[in-house]
């Protein structure tokens, strides 16, 4: 493991201005999004649709320092033969990928998931680092249970420790394969927005999983300066009646991270995490308006960023300019709020 490269990497993905494409849904994710927009989800469709967002070169160039990839896509070549993580490359951006396969039902934990794919990652690092990716992505998901309460206070129970160590185990195993590979692990334990769940309840149940996460990652050698963190930031379950302010979650998730994450880390990449465009943009602006912070606060969004480029692209040959330019108008308002410079007034600019 060279430590000052993947360092160099790191520090790259979260360079201010920039931030991170997550474009590594997979096929029946994707598919759930093509549907909205009544497209096909053909293999060709999905090539088409990436190779429109690598190839707008003003978002890219100058708002997007990686693209997390799907394993069917970083093998994939444009329509005119060039490989799509060349067209990364072209951009200046830094191709990445999604390593993880999927989650399983975690047993003995009725209603939890754990994350698999450890087998045979060392030879799956090796080639995706020969096709060109220098970082990858594994993710975690960790469910809030309704009723708000832990075990024996009337809830559910979720999550359990053991979901929350086994999942944690898993994340510190993958990110050390990483590194042996000369690859940049995205560290990412997500826990779900999609309960009934107020912002304290979010709060602490995300201190215990980022706890509990760089514990492991500790006892198995992870350097934190070649790593990057992608944790869900401090939020109200989407379920839930009262929904905190934008100030609330950015001084709560500041203070959440100082908490708990090491200033060794080089940045922190937010999920989106099933925010609406705007949202995910205000909170991550005002956690940056905060300032003084030690590690960079960027994004690492999928829907956030894709979901209007897709709707204006529609699948028609025609529209991939009106894609582009709603994907660089997204791209520049979190390029912005990563360094603590939008405001709202900025989304009446058109697309």
């Amino acid at each position: 493991m060279n430590l000052a490269d993947l360092n160099k990497v790191a520090l790259a993905m979260v360079a201010p201005g920039k931030g991170i494409l997550a474009a590594d849904e997979s096929s029946g994710t994707i598919k759930k999004r093509f549907d909205a927009i009544k497209v096909e989800s053909t293999e060709d469709n999905r090539r088409d649709y990436r190779e429109m967002l690598f190839r707008s070169q003003d978002a890219m160039s100058k708002y997007i320092s990686g693209v997390i990839l799907y394993d069917e896509t970083i093998w994939q070549n444009a329509k005119d033969g060039t490989p799509l993580v060349k067209l990364i490359e072209q951009a200046g951006s830094i191709p990445g990928i999604k390593v993880d396969e999927g989650t399983q039902p975690l047993p003995g934990c009725p209603g939890e998931l754990v994350t698999v794919g450890l087998d045979k990652l060392a030879e799956r690092l090796k080639k995706y680092y020969e096709r060109g990716a220098r970082f990858a992505k594994w993710r975690a998901v960790i469910d809030i249970g309704s009723g708000g309460g832990g075990s024996g206070t009337g809830g559910r129970g979720i999550p359990t420790m053991t979901a929350i160590r086994v999942n944690a185990h898993a994340l510190a195993r993958y990110a050390a394969l990483c590194q042996a590979a000369q690859i940049v692990p995205i560290v990412e334990p997500e826990v779900l927005m999609d309960g009934d769940h107020d912002i304290d309840r979010c709060y602490e149940v995300t201190q215990r999983v980022l706890n509990r996460t760089f514990q492991e990652l500790r006892v198995q050698r992870v350097a934190l300066e070649g790593m990057i963190l992608k944790p869900n930031m401090a939020i109200s379950g989407k379920k839930c009646p009262k929904q905190a302010s934008v100030q609330e979650v950015a001084e709560k998730t500041v203070r959440l991270l100082k908490s708990c994450v090491p200033a060794a880390v080089p940045g922190i990449a937010f999920l989106s995490g099933g925010q609406s465009d705007e949202e995910a943009t205000a909170h991550l602006d005002a956690m940056n308006k905060i300032g003084n912070l030690p590690w960079g606060l960027t994004f690492s969004y999928g829907r956030a960023l894709q979901a209007a480029p897709q709707k204006a692209w529609s699948g028609k040959a025609e529209n991939v300019p009106a894609g582009q330019r709603a994907f660089s108008h997204r791209a520049r308002m979190n390029g912005l709020a990563s360094t603590g410079k939008w405001d709202a007034g900025l989304e009446q600019q058109a697309a």
